[in-house]
């Protein structure tokens, strides 16, 4: 926008010189033009007179001014007769024959621009006159062949003094307009870097109520939504707490219940059914343990930051290899740029990989391996972990992150069904995107793509 406002003001300013610059010089150039019309005719009546005396001496003192003009300007005066010969001392001159002669003979002056015979055919001005006696008689004619070479330098500097002009004050306009386009930008500019903040999740952050009227109401506006919108969060993390507390506290009280009832049991049928309670319970608890968490996810929105993947990678990885030692289940990755990093909250990555590698390590069989890829991709760091499970067919892919969706393949019988839909809330609110796919040779491939963090240039 500070580029664009800064172009239409100059464009301004251009159109505004040309409109007064252009014709002025076009004006002068022509007033140059003029005057040198005016010059070179005022001589060669002068000449004309000289000639029209018809007497030695007037003839002499033409041939001196002649000489003298051809010093002085370059220029070249030519003068015949009335029978087309040469006037003593002077030579005849170069092409008697010229039309401008035969129309100054019959008692007519011209003037023309253009190429010029004296002048070895190059441009200049030929300004030709009659020479009358006191009788009205023509005596002769005088030819004057102005040079345009200097008339041209003239000009040339004339619209090349403009033509710097006009590029200095445009220079000068450029600069100004950059200062008056960021004033006038700096609002709207502050209130881009308050929306990129509540994006990254800073619900403090608030734009400054500056600048003309709409850009004021506007930020008035985005500010009060801000507001409005922390005390919604603000509420339902309340709910989230006293939901965590008034509902994990009872299921608790009945596993405790339940495992005390069961150590007083002989019946074996009674037994069983207890445990089964028992086990429904546990399953509550999880699903309980696996909402509060989604709900967390959905409320809590925290500022993204830079975070060092392959070294994050590897912190889960080896808290997840004693979990799977037990069933030879072994974790790899690949090795990654260590300067690699994302934009993430805080704890969402973390749990992200504690979920799918969860998922994998219960649907890996023994002695299989559990693979972590990390590759840039463009602007984005994707995280693939593949695991050499049963796999899902693509009607399961489309369904597995739908809460409450179990899957035999994915989580197995005793899941809760939320897994899935919390990485996929998590992986969201970083502005990264999950996706499943099958794995090369078998299994199941777990696709994260998230925002690369950009790279802090060294200074």
């Amino acid at each position: 926008m500070i580029r664009q406002l800064i172009v239409s003001y100059v464009l301004l300013v251009a159109v505004a010189l040309a409109a007064f610059t252009i014709p002025v010089a076009f004006t002068l150039t022509a007033q140059l033009r003029g005057d040198t019309e005016d010059s070179v005719r005022r001589e060669a009546k002068t000449m004309a007179l000289l000639l029209a005396a018809d007497d030695r001496p007037s003839h002499e003192a033409l041939a001196a001014l002649a000489r003298a003009y051809r010093d002085q300007t370059h220029g070249v005066a030519d003068v015949i007769s009335a029978d087309r010969a040469a006037v003593a001392p002077l030579p005849l001159p170069a092409g008697p024959g010229d039309p401008s002669f035969d129309q100054a003979l019959k008692g007519r002056a011209s003037t023309r621009w253009g190429p010029a015979t004296a002048l070895e055919k190059a441009e200049g001005l030929v300004v030709t006159v009659p020479a009358k006696a006191g009788d009205g008689r023509i005596t002769g004619a005088v030819r004057i062949s102005y040079p345009a070479a200097d008339l041209n330098g003239r000009l040339w500097r004339i619209w090349g003094f403009r033509a710097f002009l006009a590029l200095g004050v445009l220079a000068i306009a450029a600069a100004i307009g950059a200062i008056f386009a960021r004033r006038l930008t700096r609002p709207l500019r502050q209130l881009n870097d308050m929306a990129s903040q509540f994006g990254d999740g800073d619900l403090t952050a608030r734009s400054p109520v500056t600048g003309p009227p709409e850009t004021r109401t506007l930020a008035r506006t985005l500010n009060t939504g801000a507001e409005r919108l922390g005390a919604v969060l603000g509420v339902q993390r309340i709910f989230v707490a006293d939901a965590s507390h008034q509902l994990r506290t009872p299921l608790t009280a009945l596993r405790l219940s339940l495992d005390n009832i069961a150590d007083g049991i002989d019946d074996d049928a009674v037994r069983e059914d207890v445990d089964q309670a028992t086990a429904e319970v546990v399953r509550m608890s999880r699903l309980v343990n696996g909402l509060l968490v989604l709900a967390r996810a959905e409320a809590e929105t925290s500022a993204a930051e830079p975070v060092l993947v392959g070294e994050l990678v590897a912190e889960r990885l080896d808290v997840w290899r004693s979990a799977g030692h037990e069933r030879n289940v072994r974790f790899t990755a690949r090795p990654v740029d260590e300067r690699l990093k994302v934009m993430v909250s805080p704890g969402h990555l973390e749990q992200v990989l504690d979920n799918v590698l969860s998922n994998a390590l219960e649907v890996s069989p023994d002695s299989s391996t559990i693979t972590v890829h990390i590759r840039q991709d463009g602007e984005a760091i994707v995280l693939e972990v593949l695991d050499q499970g049963p796999g899902m067919s693509g009607a399961e892919q489309a369904r597995a992150f739908d809460r409450f969706w179990r899957g035999q393949g994915l989580t197995g019988r005793g899941g809760s069904g939320l897994g899935l839909a919390i990485v996929k809330q998590l992986v969201t609110d970083d502005g990264g995107s999950v996706a499943l796919a099958d794995a090369p040779g078998g299994g199941l491939c777990v696709r994260i793509s998230l925002r690369q963090a950009a790279p802090r240039s060294g200074g």
